[in-house]
């Protein structure tokens, strides 16, 4: 498991880099947190970050403000390279640069894009990746890399909850197909139109996956 670096990129402390870092990691007000941030509005100790199946898992640690990440209202998140994190004021960003160009490398690459290796020269100029990646201090927070692509089926699952995951998908998957169907095309203007009760259940969909998400990040509530 590569080593986490964590850039301050706003809050009281805007620029400071906590690097070569290994899991578990907490993050908080208080000493003893493994990174302490200055930020009223961060709890004690806000969020954990440790190693399961070879990937890193940022958990809310029942924090006061909650969590985010890349803007998203989170419990649990599997991190990836150039992914934000906001804790009260304070706004991180995961990874190093190597790692975040690496990864965007890598999606491009498998988006036939191209690679971009910013280690042997065969890619844009340090700067140009600077700004692509939006690394100076007057960016856009939104604007830093963001994953362009679905994230993998979790593995090592039981046959328990392969088969309940399955269900889940289809249940989801019949749900969309049922709605497409439903859609009128305007082939003029290139417009699609859905009547007012499918709409709504669109957004009932909506909210069933909000609510699977809070039970996922938080089972015992």
């Amino acid at each position: 498991m590569p080593q986490i670096t964590l850039r301050v990129l706003d809050g009281a402390d805007r620029g400071r880099v906590f690097e070569g870092l290994a899991a578990p990691v907490t993050i908080g007000r208080e000493e003893g947190n493994t990174v302490q941030l200055n930020d009223d509005r961060v709890s004690r100790f806000h969020i954990k970050i440790q190693e399961d199946h070879d990937q890193l898992v940022l958990t809310d640690l029942e924090s006061t403000n909650g969590t985010k990440v890349n803007g998203e209202d989170i419990n649990l998140r599997i991190l990836r390279f150039g992914d934000m994190i906001t804790v009260g004021r304070s706004v991180l960003l995961f990874g190093s640069r190597d790692q975040i160009a690496n990864r965007l490398a890598s999606l491009r690459s498998r988006e036939g894009e191209g690679t971009l290796n910013p280690r042997d020269g065969s890619g844009p100029p340090s700067s140009a990746m600077d700004f692509e990646l939006n690394w100076n201090d007057d960016a856009d927070l939104q604007a830093t890399l963001q994953s362009r692509s679905p994230p993998p089926l979790p593995e090592r699952l039981t046959p328990g909850q392969a088969a309940q995951l399955s269900e889940l998908i289809e249940y989801l998957h019949t749900r969309l197909r049922q709605l497409l169907k439903s859609v009128e095309v305007d082939a003029k203007s290139e417009q699609v139109q859905i009547d007012f009760a499918q709409w709504q259940t669109l957004v009932d969909l909506q909210a069933r996956l909000a609510e699977y998400l809070r039970r996922i990040g938080d089972p015992d509530n």
